[in-house]
């Protein structure tokens, strides 16, 4: 635009002041500005061109990521930094979005394994019942082991849809604050019909920091944990709940007198469906949820869960949640 300016104000000059050398100058002076264009223009466009062959290869998955600045055009440069930093975030997303995919693959098909196994007690000791020579204590039998398994279906349910609730994030938990040892004292009552029939001798020692939580989850962190532990200790074995503060975190520790978890990773034990022991596990009605749950509840509470083997013997998990300052 600037030399066709140059062009235009040289043609006046000479035209109208009647220099008879305006036409011999004005052809040249034209010539030179259209080879100044068309370098200028490439020089504007090629920057231009380059991204778009980057994008376009990238887009067809022909060729990796390629943006990066050339140095000649600031803005073209800048272009070219947006476009990498949206090719970087769009990776990062497909990516996310494929494990999620594979997670949740899994999770439908770990839900198909734990749904066949009552079902198909239900529909074997229900085709039994139809026998009409059938001795009654059989029948009673039969209908028992029915009446077991729909109520194992019945707590896989709730499993299922309590973690679905835990883990939605558009569902915000109703925060309060929260006296832990209060808490637990209130879980313990709860759980001591269970406890008696398991032999498990529970204790609770110590005090935390109060902290701000929901209440009903935190005493299904408190009731997994130990409902857990008392699974895989003996007869007459004993847990027990250690409460105090450290570094800005309540924490709670349920120890138990069991056999441990062995040489696991313990990451493993907060993954959906795992069981150390699959038989003793279905034996003892668990379906490896409890423990995922105490996570994504602990989470939610921006806090943390860890698990490890006692020297002794036994199993520990911890359990910290932030808690809130004296002040306050």
């Amino acid at each position: 635009m600037l030399l066709a300016g140059i062009v235009i104000v040289l043609a006046n000059i000479f035209f109208l002041e009647g220099s008879p050398w305006g036409f011999f100058l004005l052809i040249p002076a034209t010539i030179l500005v259209f080879f100044l264009s068309l370098m200028i223009g490439h020089f504007f466009t090629d920057p231009l061109r380059v991204l778009d062959r980057a994008t376009r290869a990238f887009i067809e998955g022909s060729a990796p990521m390629q943006f990066s600045a050339r140095g000649q055009l600031y803005e073209a440069d800048r272009l070219a930094a947006n476009f990498k930093e949206l090719a970087e975030k769009a990776k990062t997303q497909q990516g996310e979005l494929i494990l999620k995919e594979k997670s949740q693959i899994a999770f439908i098909s770990d839900v198909a394994h734990e749904l066949r196994t009552p079902l198909t007690a239900i529909h074997g000791n229900a085709e039994l019942l139809l026998d009409p020579d059938l001795p009654p204590d059989l029948h009673d039998k039969f209908c028992t082991i029915i009446i077991e398994e729909s109520e194992r279906l019945g707590r896989l349910t709730n499993d299922l849809l309590a973690l679905q609730r835990i883990e939605d994030d558009t569902v915000k938990l109703d925060l309060e604050r929260i006296n832990l040892h209060n808490l637990i004292c209130e879980v313990m009552e709860l759980l001591n019909p269970m406890l008696y029939d398991r032999q498990a001798n529970v204790f609770l020692m110590g005090e935390a920091p109060d902290v701000l939580g929901n209440a009903d989850r935190l005493k299904q962190v408190v009731s997994n944990l130990v409902d857990n532990a008392s699974r895989f200790i003996p007869a007459n074995g004993q847990i027990v709940i250690e409460l105090f503060g450290m570094k800005g975190n309540s924490i709670i520790t349920v120890k138990d007198n069991g056999e441990g978890f062995g040489d696991i990773d313990p990451h493993l034990l907060f993954d959906r469906f795992y069981r150390l022991d699959a038989s003793r596990s279905r034996n003892t009605g668990g379906f490896g949820l409890g423990l995922p749950i105490v996570k994504s509840i602990v989470d939610a509470h921006d806090g943390t869960v860890e698990a490890f083997n006692l020297p002794e013997g036994g199993a520990c998990f911890i359990v910290a949640i932030p808690s809130i300052p004296i002040e306050q």
